[in-house]
Protein backbone atom coordinates (compact mmCIF):
# COMPACT_ATOMS: atom_id res chain seq x y z
CA UNK A 1 0.00 0.00 0.00
CA UNK A 2 2.79 2.37 0.91
CA UNK A 3 4.49 1.67 -2.41
CA UNK A 4 1.32 2.49 -4.33
CA UNK A 5 0.90 5.76 -2.45
CA UNK A 6 4.51 6.66 -3.07
CA UNK A 7 4.18 5.97 -6.82
CA UNK A 8 0.99 8.04 -7.00
CA UNK A 9 2.62 10.92 -5.12
CA UNK A 10 5.68 10.79 -7.39
CA UNK A 11 3.56 10.86 -10.58
CA UNK A 12 1.60 13.84 -9.27
CA UNK A 13 4.77 15.61 -8.22
CA UNK A 14 6.40 14.92 -11.59
CA UNK A 15 3.44 16.43 -13.46
CA UNK A 16 3.55 19.50 -11.22
CA UNK A 17 7.27 19.94 -11.80
CA UNK A 18 6.83 19.53 -15.57
CA UNK A 19 4.06 22.14 -15.61
CA UNK A 20 6.16 24.51 -13.50
CA UNK A 21 9.10 24.08 -15.86
CA UNK A 22 6.91 24.81 -18.89
CA UNK A 23 5.61 27.97 -17.20
CA UNK A 24 9.14 29.13 -16.36
CA UNK A 25 10.31 28.43 -19.90
CA UNK A 26 7.35 30.27 -21.41
CA UNK A 27 7.91 33.32 -19.20
CA UNK A 28 11.62 33.30 -20.00
CA UNK A 29 10.93 33.14 -23.73
CA UNK A 30 8.45 36.00 -23.45
CA UNK A 31 10.69 38.21 -21.31
CA UNK A 32 13.99 37.19 -22.88
CA UNK A 33 13.33 36.13 -26.49
CA UNK A 34 17.07 36.18 -27.13
CA UNK A 35 17.32 32.92 -25.17
CA UNK A 36 15.01 31.19 -27.63
CA UNK A 37 16.86 32.61 -30.63
CA UNK A 38 20.19 31.61 -29.13
CA UNK A 39 19.01 28.04 -28.55
CA UNK A 40 17.70 27.84 -32.12
CA UNK A 41 20.99 29.15 -33.49
CA UNK A 42 23.00 26.64 -31.47
CA UNK A 43 20.91 23.82 -32.90
CA UNK A 44 21.26 25.19 -36.44
CA UNK A 45 25.03 25.52 -36.05
CA UNK A 46 25.25 21.98 -34.62
CA UNK A 47 27.94 23.12 -32.21
CA UNK A 48 29.64 19.84 -31.34
CA UNK A 49 29.62 18.47 -34.89
CA UNK A 50 31.04 21.68 -36.36
CA UNK A 51 33.65 22.02 -33.61
CA UNK A 52 34.75 18.39 -33.95
CA UNK A 53 35.19 18.82 -37.70
CA UNK A 54 37.37 21.90 -37.21
CA UNK A 55 39.44 20.19 -34.50
CA UNK A 56 39.97 17.09 -36.63
CA UNK A 57 41.05 19.19 -39.62
CA UNK A 58 43.51 21.10 -37.43
CA UNK A 59 45.07 17.87 -36.22
CA UNK A 60 45.18 16.19 -39.64
CA UNK A 61 46.29 19.09 -41.83
CA UNK A 62 47.84 21.86 -39.73
CA UNK A 63 50.29 19.63 -37.85
CA UNK A 64 51.91 18.42 -41.12
CA UNK A 65 51.99 22.04 -42.28
CA UNK A 66 53.83 23.09 -39.13
CA UNK A 67 56.25 20.23 -39.69
CA UNK A 68 57.02 21.50 -43.20
CA UNK A 69 57.23 25.14 -42.11
CA UNK A 70 59.67 24.24 -39.35
CA UNK A 71 61.85 22.34 -41.80
CA UNK A 72 62.01 25.20 -44.31
CA UNK A 73 62.24 28.09 -41.83
CA UNK A 74 65.52 29.52 -40.52
CA UNK A 75 66.79 28.14 -37.25
CA UNK A 76 65.72 31.23 -35.28
CA UNK A 77 62.16 30.98 -36.60
CA UNK A 78 62.07 27.26 -35.92
CA UNK A 79 63.12 27.86 -32.32
CA UNK A 80 60.46 30.55 -32.00
CA UNK A 81 57.80 28.16 -33.31
CA UNK A 82 58.89 25.49 -30.83
CA UNK A 83 58.80 28.03 -28.00
CA UNK A 84 55.32 29.19 -29.00
CA UNK A 85 53.96 25.64 -29.16
CA UNK A 86 55.47 24.95 -25.76
CA UNK A 87 53.80 28.08 -24.37
CA UNK A 88 50.50 27.37 -26.13
CA UNK A 89 50.13 23.92 -24.60
CA UNK A 90 52.18 24.52 -21.47
CA UNK A 91 54.51 21.66 -22.38
CA UNK A 92 57.08 20.67 -19.78
CA UNK A 93 59.00 17.56 -18.87
CA UNK A 94 58.62 14.57 -21.18
CA UNK A 95 56.06 16.30 -23.40
CA UNK A 96 58.46 19.21 -23.95
CA UNK A 97 61.22 16.77 -24.85
CA UNK A 98 58.91 15.06 -27.34
CA UNK A 99 58.26 18.42 -29.00
CA UNK A 100 61.98 19.13 -29.29
CA UNK A 101 62.58 15.69 -30.81
CA UNK A 102 59.68 16.27 -33.21
CA UNK A 103 61.38 19.29 -34.75
CA UNK A 104 64.97 18.18 -34.27
CA UNK A 105 66.85 17.28 -37.43
CA UNK A 106 63.90 17.84 -39.73
CA UNK A 107 65.53 20.39 -42.00
CA UNK A 108 67.25 18.24 -44.61
CA UNK A 109 65.09 15.14 -44.13
CA UNK A 110 61.78 16.88 -44.75
CA UNK A 111 63.14 19.12 -47.50
CA UNK A 112 64.32 16.07 -49.46
CA UNK A 113 61.20 14.02 -48.71
CA UNK A 114 58.63 16.72 -49.43
CA UNK A 115 60.18 19.17 -51.86
CA UNK A 116 58.58 22.28 -53.33
CA UNK A 117 55.59 20.51 -54.89
CA UNK A 118 54.89 18.56 -51.74
CA UNK A 119 55.06 21.72 -49.65
CA UNK A 120 52.45 23.38 -51.86
CA UNK A 121 50.21 20.33 -51.57
CA UNK A 122 50.52 20.37 -47.77
CA UNK A 123 49.57 24.06 -47.77
CA UNK A 124 46.55 23.44 -49.98
CA UNK A 125 45.41 20.51 -47.86
CA UNK A 126 45.68 22.73 -44.78
CA UNK A 127 43.04 25.00 -46.30
CA UNK A 128 40.54 22.32 -45.24
CA UNK A 129 40.67 24.07 -41.87
CA UNK A 130 39.83 27.36 -43.58
CA UNK A 131 36.81 25.78 -45.23
CA UNK A 132 35.66 24.21 -41.96
CA UNK A 133 35.94 27.54 -40.12
CA UNK A 134 34.15 29.26 -43.00
CA UNK A 135 31.23 26.84 -42.66
CA UNK A 136 31.16 27.50 -38.92
CA UNK A 137 31.04 31.27 -39.44
CA UNK A 138 28.36 30.94 -42.09
CA UNK A 139 26.19 28.78 -39.84
CA UNK A 140 26.74 31.10 -36.89
CA UNK A 141 25.21 33.92 -38.94
CA UNK A 142 22.55 31.78 -40.58
CA UNK A 143 23.89 32.47 -44.06
CA UNK A 144 22.68 29.78 -46.46
CA UNK A 145 25.09 27.83 -48.62
CA UNK A 146 26.04 29.73 -51.76
CA UNK A 147 24.98 33.13 -50.40
CA UNK A 148 28.59 34.08 -49.60
CA UNK A 149 31.02 33.43 -52.47
CA UNK A 150 34.50 32.74 -51.21
CA UNK A 151 37.60 32.95 -53.39
CA UNK A 152 40.23 30.28 -52.90
CA UNK A 153 42.88 32.87 -52.08
CA UNK A 154 40.99 33.72 -48.88
CA UNK A 155 41.48 30.17 -47.59
CA UNK A 156 45.22 30.32 -48.32
CA UNK A 157 45.61 33.77 -46.75
CA UNK A 158 43.71 32.66 -43.65
CA UNK A 159 45.89 29.61 -43.00
CA UNK A 160 49.07 31.59 -43.72
CA UNK A 161 48.15 34.41 -41.32
CA UNK A 162 47.14 31.99 -38.55
CA UNK A 163 50.42 30.12 -38.98
CA UNK A 164 52.20 33.44 -38.45
CA UNK A 165 50.04 34.17 -35.40
CA UNK A 166 50.98 30.78 -33.97
CA UNK A 167 54.66 31.66 -34.23
CA UNK A 168 54.24 34.79 -32.08
CA UNK A 169 52.05 33.13 -29.43
CA UNK A 170 55.01 32.53 -27.12
CA UNK A 171 56.18 36.16 -26.78
CA UNK A 172 52.61 37.46 -26.63
CA UNK A 173 51.53 35.06 -23.87
CA UNK A 174 54.66 35.94 -21.93
CA UNK A 175 53.94 39.65 -22.31
CA UNK A 176 57.23 40.02 -24.24
CA UNK A 177 59.13 39.10 -21.11
CA UNK A 178 57.06 41.04 -18.57
CA UNK A 179 54.83 38.16 -17.45
CA UNK A 180 51.16 37.21 -17.46
CA UNK A 181 49.95 40.59 -16.17
CA UNK A 182 50.63 41.93 -19.68
CA UNK A 183 50.47 38.64 -21.54
CA UNK A 184 46.79 37.99 -20.73
CA UNK A 185 45.52 41.37 -22.05
CA UNK A 186 47.75 41.07 -25.13
CA UNK A 187 46.46 37.56 -25.80
CA UNK A 188 42.89 38.78 -25.49
CA UNK A 189 43.49 41.70 -27.87
CA UNK A 190 45.29 39.50 -30.40
CA UNK A 191 42.55 36.87 -30.33
CA UNK A 192 39.86 39.53 -30.68
CA UNK A 193 41.55 41.00 -33.73
CA UNK A 194 42.18 37.54 -35.20
CA UNK A 195 38.58 36.31 -34.90
CA UNK A 196 37.17 39.66 -35.98
CA UNK A 197 39.26 39.52 -39.15
CA UNK A 198 38.58 35.80 -39.61
CA UNK A 199 34.81 36.29 -39.79
CA UNK A 200 35.13 39.20 -42.20
CA UNK A 201 37.55 37.36 -44.48
CA UNK A 202 35.79 33.99 -44.60
CA UNK A 203 32.30 35.46 -44.95
CA UNK A 204 33.52 37.42 -47.94
CA UNK A 205 32.30 40.72 -46.53
CA UNK A 206 28.68 39.49 -46.39
CA UNK A 207 28.47 40.97 -42.87
CA UNK A 208 29.92 44.37 -41.98
CA UNK A 209 32.83 44.79 -39.59
CA UNK A 210 31.00 46.09 -36.51
CA UNK A 211 28.35 43.34 -36.27
CA UNK A 212 31.21 40.81 -36.16
CA UNK A 213 32.76 42.36 -33.05
CA UNK A 214 30.59 40.67 -30.34
CA UNK A 215 31.46 37.21 -31.64
CA UNK A 216 35.14 38.11 -31.81
CA UNK A 217 35.09 39.39 -28.22
CA UNK A 218 33.32 36.30 -26.86
CA UNK A 219 35.63 33.95 -28.75
CA UNK A 220 38.67 35.86 -27.50
CA UNK A 221 37.46 35.54 -23.90
CA UNK A 222 37.01 31.78 -24.34
CA UNK A 223 40.39 31.25 -26.01
CA UNK A 224 42.23 33.36 -23.44
CA UNK A 225 40.60 31.52 -20.53
CA UNK A 226 41.33 28.11 -22.06
CA UNK A 227 44.92 29.08 -22.77
CA UNK A 228 45.39 29.72 -19.06
CA UNK A 229 43.76 26.40 -18.23
CA UNK A 230 46.00 24.62 -20.73
CA UNK A 231 49.05 25.67 -18.72
CA UNK A 232 47.70 23.61 -15.82
CA UNK A 233 45.97 20.69 -17.54
CA UNK A 234 47.96 19.89 -20.66
CA UNK A 235 51.40 19.19 -19.09
CA UNK A 236 49.91 16.78 -16.56
CA UNK A 237 47.70 15.01 -19.09
CA UNK A 238 50.36 14.74 -21.79
CA UNK A 239 53.11 13.57 -19.46
CA UNK A 240 50.77 10.93 -17.99
CA UNK A 241 49.64 9.48 -21.33
CA UNK A 242 53.17 9.61 -22.75
CA UNK A 243 54.32 7.45 -19.86
CA UNK A 244 51.43 4.99 -20.24
CA UNK A 245 50.64 4.86 -23.95
CA UNK A 246 53.50 6.62 -25.70
CA UNK A 247 53.11 9.12 -28.53
CA UNK A 248 49.72 7.74 -29.59
CA UNK A 249 48.19 8.74 -26.27
CA UNK A 250 49.26 12.33 -26.74
CA UNK A 251 47.26 12.48 -29.99
CA UNK A 252 44.03 11.76 -28.11
CA UNK A 253 44.81 14.35 -25.43
CA UNK A 254 45.63 16.97 -28.06
CA UNK A 255 42.47 16.18 -30.05
CA UNK A 256 40.33 16.39 -26.91
CA UNK A 257 41.76 19.79 -26.05
CA UNK A 258 41.26 21.02 -29.61
CA UNK A 259 37.61 19.92 -29.53
CA UNK A 260 37.02 21.82 -26.28
CA UNK A 261 38.70 24.88 -27.78
CA UNK A 262 36.68 24.70 -30.98
CA UNK A 263 33.41 24.20 -29.09
CA UNK A 264 34.14 27.36 -27.08
CA UNK A 265 34.91 29.29 -30.27
CA UNK A 266 31.76 28.00 -31.98
CA UNK A 267 29.63 29.04 -29.01
CA UNK A 268 31.31 32.44 -28.92
CA UNK A 269 30.78 33.13 -32.63
CA UNK A 270 27.17 31.92 -32.57
CA UNK A 271 26.28 33.84 -29.42
CA UNK A 272 27.91 36.97 -30.80
CA UNK A 273 25.93 36.69 -34.03
CA UNK A 274 22.64 36.35 -32.15
CA UNK A 275 23.42 39.27 -29.83
CA UNK A 276 24.52 41.46 -32.74
CA UNK A 277 21.14 40.87 -34.41
CA UNK A 278 19.14 41.92 -31.36
CA UNK A 279 17.40 45.30 -31.89
CA UNK A 280 19.44 47.14 -29.24
CA UNK A 281 22.83 46.17 -30.68
CA UNK A 282 21.63 45.98 -34.28
CA UNK A 283 20.78 49.69 -34.27
CA UNK A 284 24.23 50.59 -32.93
CA UNK A 285 26.31 48.12 -34.93
CA UNK A 286 24.40 48.38 -38.18
CA UNK A 287 23.67 44.66 -38.29
CA UNK A 288 20.49 43.06 -39.61
CA UNK A 289 17.82 42.35 -36.99
CA UNK A 290 16.81 39.17 -38.78
CA UNK A 291 18.98 36.47 -40.26
CA UNK A 292 20.67 37.67 -43.45
CA UNK A 293 19.67 34.45 -45.15
CA UNK A 294 16.36 32.76 -45.61
CA UNK A 295 17.39 29.74 -43.57
CA UNK A 296 20.16 27.73 -42.08
CA UNK A 297 22.56 26.06 -44.48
Amino acid sequence: MRGVLWASWWRTRSRELAQAWRRIRYRSEVRFPVITRLAERMIAVNIFDSATRVAAQVLLTVVPLLFVVASLAPRALQEQLTSSLRALFGLTGESGEQLDEFFAGTDEDVQHAVGAVGSVMVLLSATAVSRAVQRLCRRAWGIPRGAARIAVWRWVVWIAVWTGLLVVQGPVRDGFGTGLWLGIPLTFLLQTAAWWWTQHLLLGGAIGWWPLLPGALLSAVAVTALSLGARLYMPLALNRVLGEFGAFGSVFVLLSWLIVLCVAIAIGLSTGAVLAQEPYLADRLGSPVRDPGSGAP
